[in-house]
């Protein structure tokens, strides 16, 4: 991979490790039943959820109150934090603010690479139509090797990151072909829309809002590349090895509330339009778009998180070569499946 690649990415990545290593070094009914039992040491415990985005799961659980019925039954209470994309959940990890989220591939990698103590106790996407490429309309860029030259935006160390670099590696481009802005998404839309960016790595929601909303167009997906990039709900592991059965009743809930998504998205997709004040056929499309799972990290999910891990080895993203297997738990799913 090209030198200039291999900066950029190195540098983003190894800020953000450095912050994530001075953090991370710092100090159904059986279910429910279980869950009383232990909560009875421990009556004040909060569970901090981590949520990005307006159309996801998670924000949909907030809204409709999913995790604070689930646990007030157990008596632990529910707060919620806000992030505009991946990486921020692993110092909020890292300093024991968070206890659950649901983030990408690439800040899992981050996040391991920067020593935070924190599993990925599920996949909650493939992550082939996660990510994409889009530009604006009536944009001359038809294919990535018309990238060259040009302004691309992206939030650094996200898994739209990553997935730029590895649409630029299979397009073969050059030292000088793409200048990086690192915009985060609320940054980079009307960047997009007025021109200071000539195309812009993103994933869902964002993508399909901004084809929908100003008839941008999608210059490629992780689908088109045969990129298999998995998503995970992550835990900080400190909570899972105090809380295992709030662990698995956080992710039979998280199962509940994706189970709706998949069994009645038209009615879903009307609730969050009305909710989020959004077009409810940008919701559906979104929705169907980032096809939600909930499963452990099967061999497959996990080579290709391995790969990932590699690449951004091979290209100086991170200094060091991970065995991803090591921050992967699957008890917790495997129970909440009842696998």
């Amino acid at each position: 991979m090209i030198r200039k690649m291999k900066t950029m990415i190195g540098l983003t990545l190894t800020a953000l490790i450095l912050v994530l290593s001075a953090c991370g070094n710092s100090t159904s009914k059986d279910t429910s039943s279980k869950v009383a039992a232990q909560s009875k040491e421990s009556q004040d415990v909060v569970v901090n959820i981590g949520v990005q985005g307006k159309t996801g799961i998670l924000p949909y659980a907030r809204e409709k109150q999913y995790f604070e019925k689930a646990f007030e039954k157990v008596g632990v209470k529910v707060t919620w934090n806000e992030f505009a994309s991946g990486p921020p959940h692993f110092e909020a990890l890292a300093s024991g603010r968070l206890d659950f989220g649901a983030v990408g591939g690439t800040p899992v990698i981050a996040g391991q690479s920067g020593n935070v103590d924190f599993k990925a106790i599920a996949v909650s996407s493939d992550g082939k139509k996660g990510n994409s490429i889009i530009v604006p309309k009536g944009s001359t860029i038809k294919e990535l090797s018309d990238l060259k030259g040009k302004k691309i935006g992206v939030a650094k160390g996200s898994s739209a990151f990553n997935f730029l670099y590895m649409a630029i590696a299979h397009a073969g481009l050059k030292e000088s072909d793409i200048e990086i802005i690192q915009l985060q998404p609320d940054e980079a839309r009307p960047a997009l829309d007025n021109g200071s960016i000539d195309a812009w790595s993103i994933w869902e929601p964002y993508a399909t809002t901004a084809v929908f909303q100003t008839d941008a167009k999608v210059l490629v997906t992780g689908e088109d590349l045969n990129i298999n990039a998995p998503s995970f709900l992550i835990a900080r592991t400190e909570f899972t090895e105090k809380h295992p059965d709030l662990t698995v009743l956080f992710l039979k809930t998280y199962e509940e509330v994706r189970q709706q998504f998949v069994q009645n998205i038209d009615g879903v997709s009307e609730e969050l339009a009305e909710s989020q004040k959004v077009d409810e056929e940008i919701i559906r499309s979104v929705l169907k778009n980032s096809e939600p799972i909930l499963s452990p990290a099967t061999d497959e999910f996990a080579k290709a998180h391995q790969k990932q891990a590699d690449f951004l080895y091979s290209v100086g993203g991170i200094d060091q070569k991970l065995d991803t297997s090591k921050v992967i738990e699957n008890k917790f799913v495997d129970e909440a499946l009842g696998q």
